[in-house]
């Protein structure tokens, strides 16, 4: 079993997409069209509309032969052997698996709820129908930073919404509970949060901003919108403060927002921290976790993710009923300044980073113990998989990507 370790200064834990993810600052392409050309792409989209599958609610997902999709049934097939035969090398007991990990950490208290993990489990989607499956596909699991993605999109529908005007604005104009009153944080952004610029500074569930300084932990703080850093603590700052926006609990806006609309399961469930309770309309409620570094988390099944992620190669539409914006989601998918591989809480292939053999345009939803949510619009591709060693994603992304053989 891999320990927590650090390097160069950097604490890492076993199975973390930050371990692997090298940062290196790239140029982004610049796109232009004439309008005649805008206004021919448009029609080719509204024709590819009216051929777009969705799946109904529940287990009413269509499951199609492989080669009827342009794959080839014996090559995908490789693939999911590759997945099941590397499975992330973590303990089937998650508590303890998080535990092991936080150990070195300055705060390790593990403050949330955790469960056994299944197997490996994935699903391929292509053109929205289901190619291939492996594994539980109904199995609840825990999903660790995949909830951060499912955050960004709350956040997306209160910008939607007009809850948040804009996204360049500071969090205190909206959010007042404190958290951003000093001259320091005053300064944070929206944008800033959902990037991981922000460098908010304080204590948050009995954890301060120093206890996941992941690039040092006894750094000097930046200037907000100047350093990157993946930190959870901030993540939950986040969290809170979209509770506050919304003020409703988020599982309830992500259900009947998100979740209801695309058909998932009833199954899935988004805890917070035991101490995470705030007052909202004369009753305590659960601020929740943007993942599981800690415990708790989003914990949903590889079918439910697969849904999201579709919802997401649709480019926010479902079956013709646009359930968050576009703009949304090209903003959530442009890379950060500071880091080119980051979106707003998504992971991108900016330079071929994540998955060097997959395009750059591919974006993913990635939480430790390989969860992963991959879309590749290019070749209209949704695959899942759960509890796979991420040091393996590029191969067994080469292996998906071989068994394509025809576009439509």
């Amino acid at each position: 079993m891999t320990e927590a370790r650090v390097e160069d200064g950097v604490p890492s834990r076993s199975g973390s997409p930050v371990q692997w993810i090298e940062m290196r600052r790239t140029s982004r392409p610049r796109i232009g069209a004439a309008a005649a050309l805008l206004l021919a792409l448009a029609v080719l989209d509204s024709a590819h509309a009216a051929e777009v599958y969705f799946p109904g609610a529940g287990g009413q997902w269509e499951q199609r032969p492989p080669e009827s999709l342009g794959l080839d049934p014996s090559k995908l097939a490789l693939a999911v052997k590759f997945a099941l035969e590397h499975e992330v090398d973590w303990l089937r007991d998650l508590r303890a698996q998080i535990e092991k990990d936080v150990a070195r950490e300055p705060y390790p208290a593990v403050l949330g709820e955790a469960k056994e993990r299944g197997g490996p489990t994935g699903v391929v989607l292509r053109y929205g129908y289901i190619a291939a499956t492996w594994g539980d596909v109904d199995r609840v699991d825990m999903s660790f930073s995949l909830a951060k993605s499912y955050l960004s999109t709350l956040a997306g529908l209160a910008v939607d919404r007009g809850l948040i005007r804009n996204v360049k604005d500071p969090v205190w104009k909206t959010v007042q509970d404190g958290g951003f009153d000093s001259p320091h944080n005053s300064r944070i952004s929206w944008h800033m949060l959902l990037n991981q610029t922000s460098e908010w500074e304080g204590m948050l569930w009995d954890k301060p901003d120093i206890a996941d300084r992941r690039r040092g932990y006894g750094r000097s703080l930046e200037e907000p919108g100047t350093f990157w850093e993946y930190n959870d603590v901030r993540v939950n700052r986040l969290a809170l403060s979209l509770l506050r926006v919304w003020n409703r609990p988020l599982p309830q806006v992500l259900q009947e927002e998100i979740l209801d609309p695309i058909g998932a399961s009833s199954t899935w469930v988004w805890h917070g921290y035991r101490n995470s309770y705030v007052p909202l309309n004369g009753r305590l409620v659960q601020s929740v976790s943007g993942g599981s570094h800690w415990g708790g988390g989003l914990w949903a099944s590889t079918r439910d993710h697969a849904r999201f992620g579709l919802l997401f190669l649709r480019r926010g539409n479902w079956n013709g009923r646009q359930l968050i914006s576009e703009r949304w989601v090209q903003m959530a998918t442009t890379p950060a300044d500071l880091a080119p591989h980051y979106g707003y809480l998504w992971w991108l292939n900016t330079a071929r980073k994540i998955v060097p053999s997959a395009p750059e345009s591919n974006f993913f939803a990635l939480g430790s113990g390989g969860n992963v949510i991959w879309i590749d619009r290019e070749h209209d591709l949704v695959v899942v998989t759960r509890w796979l060693d991420l040091s393996q994603l590029d191969g067994f992304g080469k292996l998906v990507r071989a068994s394509i053989k025809s576009e439509r």
